[in-house]
This record gives C-alpha cells, sequence and structure tokens, in this order.
C-alpha cells in the first residue's frame, strides 16, 4: 500500500474540525490503528475514513486534558499561539519553538 505523507507532524498544535478541542501531535499513524469498535461508535455521518494519518494527542478542552486519536480530515491547524496545559506536554517536549513544541531527545534505556 501507497502511503501518503502525513500534513501533521509530532510537536504540531492542531485543532478539531468539529468539536472544541486542541492538542498536540506526540505521533502519527501512517493509517488507522485502533480497534474496528473504536471507529464504529464514532456517528456514521462524521466517521472519518480509515486510509489516512490518524495523530495521536495531548488534548484539552474547557473542561479536561486526555488523550485524543483524531483522523487528519478533522484536523486544522491551531493559530491561537497558546501553549497546550496537558501535563505531559513537558515531559515528550522541551519547548515551545516558532509555534510548534519541540521534541525532547530521547534517553536510551
Amino acid at each position: 500500500m501507497l502511503f501518503r505523507e502525513s500534513k501533521f507532524g509530532i510537536g504540531d498544535i492542531v485543532r478539531h474540525r468539529f468539536y472544541p478541542f486542541r492538542g498536540v501531535i506526540f505521533d502519527v499513524d501512517p493509517e488507522f490503528n485502533n480497534t474496528e469498535e473504536w471507529w464504529q461508535s464514532i456517528p456514521a455521518e462524521i466517521r472519518p475514513r480509515k486510509d489516512q494519518p490518524y495523530y495521536h494527542l495531548l488534548a484539552e478542552n474547557a473542561e479536561t486534558t486526555y488523550v485524543a486519536y483524531v483522523s487528519e480530515q478533522n484536523l486544522l491547524p491551531d493559530e491561537s499561539g497558546d501553549p497546550v496545559s496537558h501535563p505531559e506536554v513537558k515531559t515528550m517536549f522541551s519547548g515551545l519553538e516558532d509555534g510548534r513544541y519541540v521534541i525532547r531527545n530521547q534517553q536510551a534505556n
């Protein structure tokens, strides 16, 4: 299978196209890599295609922080300039630089 390049990368700050949350990308799957049950739980009228990149986000909304799994078609760049307040941001990223987070150097165990 031929994969196209993903639109977003690790450290990018994005927001959901329909739902009121935003976050920073910490991992990318070239295509859907979750359970069928998870995919089927999405209402059919807004269920995304599986043949596109999916992103793991350290996400936040007005009430809480959490980890989200979102299709590329449902993400837009977040242009607010605001940092993401998820508590895991500081463990995965060293800081914000030119509007995106810089991933920490990985230490070998």
